[in-house]
């Protein structure tokens, strides 16, 4: 997929009419927002930091001063949270923002290295609002669309139908046969070599050098995604706390954080938390993520001092969801390939 020609016009035909579902989503999605009391906020592409997951990499610039200042190495940011959650600091209570995010390296059939992100916070909330928030939207923007089913290939689910939930513990049991926390006793140090066992023993292929949470994800994605979704969308929840950089723990189970992903037809929607707010606690998370992004790859990336600034001068207890809009719209319009939902894919 490369996006050349993508202007000829039988080639724009054939996105024509996912591009009026585009439409009609992209109107609901704001309309949903105002009259829940949301305020649309704007914030900066460019980013001290680009956002600080370690396996994401991020399109890097040079921003020239006109007063002969030196040139300072900025990002295009993979997601608005930080700059959002400072709006939450600033006073704002309920915000939502559609941004054009950036991820290098990321192109198949549900990704593009440019996207659209609808990010939306509330002062005070919780993960249960950002549950309800998810399923109403998705609600909203299928009837906009006039249809009841998301659809991918064969593969379909009915939003208006109650949504399943399901921690990770709940579905590592049902779909392997694993007692995923046995393999964490301590949250921030899990046994490699338990999870390295279990995956041995149903198959899934491991190497010598691989983490915790390489094996996690292994299973997760052979194992696990590929049946979430059908039928009707699944709300996984309580991730280990170990993979939720920005989520505060639960106060039920001190190894899970409050963290859910939505999935329908087995394609990720959104990913929510519960916000940490603890500005020190941050910092060692995002110190530990860049040691580890480096030992992988070489490279860190900055931390935005201005963001724990914020986080120290006092967030409130939030929560927080990111959710691909590009994705929700491929799958009403039911659309094999992500491109066909973009006015003009990235060449």
């Amino acid at each position: 997929m490369t996006g050349k020609e993508s202007w000829r016009p039988d080639i724009f035909a054939a996105r024509r009419a996912a591009l009026e579902v585009r439409g009609r989503v992209m109107r609901t999605v704001r309309a949903h927002f105002e009259a829940a009391g949301f305020t649309e906020v704007e914030t900066p592409c460019l980013q001290v930091s680009p956002g600080l997951e370690p396996h994401l990499k991020a399109f890097a610039t040079r921003l020239e001063s006109p007063w002969g200042e030196p040139a300072a190495t900025m990002y295009l940011h993979t997601s608005p949270e930080f700059a959002m959650k400072k709006l939450l600091v600033a006073g704002m209570e309920r915000i939502f923002q559609v941004a054009r995010v950036f991820r290098n390296g990321e192109r198949s059939a549900t990704h593009s290295p440019e996207f659209t992100m609808l990010e939306w916070y509330r002062a005070r909330g919780t993960i249960a609002d950002m549950i309800d928030d998810t399923t109403a939207l998705v609600r909203d923007c299928a009837a906009a669309a006039g249809t009841r089913r998301l659809v991918r290939g064969q593969r379909w689910c009915d939003p208006f139908q109650p949504w399943r939930l399901q921690s990770l513990a709940e579905a590592f049991d049902h779909y392997c046969g694993i007692d995923l926390l046995a393999t964490t006793p301590d949250p921030w140090a899990p046994n490699t070599a338990a999870l390295k066992a279990e995956a041995a023993r149903i198959g899934v292929s491991v190497s010598e050098t691989d983490r915790w949470d390489d094996v996690f994800f292994k299973i997760l994605l052979d194992r696990i995604e590929p049946h979430l979704g059908d039928g009707v969308p699944t709300i996984l929840h309580s991730y280990p706390v170990s993979l939720a950089a920005l989520a505060r723990p639960s106060p039920a189970d001190p190894r899970v954080a409050e963290r859910f992903e939505a999935y329908a037809c087995g394609v990720e929607l959104c990913n929510a938390f519960g916000e940490l707010t603890d500005a020190a606690e941050q910092r060692r998370r995002f110190q530990a993520d860049m040691d580890l992004k480096e030992a992988l790859y070489g490279e860190r990336y900055p931390i935005d001092e201005d963001f724990l600034a914020a986080l120290e001068a006092g967030m409130p207890p939030s929560a927080g969801n990111a959710l691909g809009i590009d994705r929700l719209i491929q799958l009403i319009a039911g659309v094999e390939q992500l491109e066909g939902v973009l006015w003009l894919p990235v060449a």
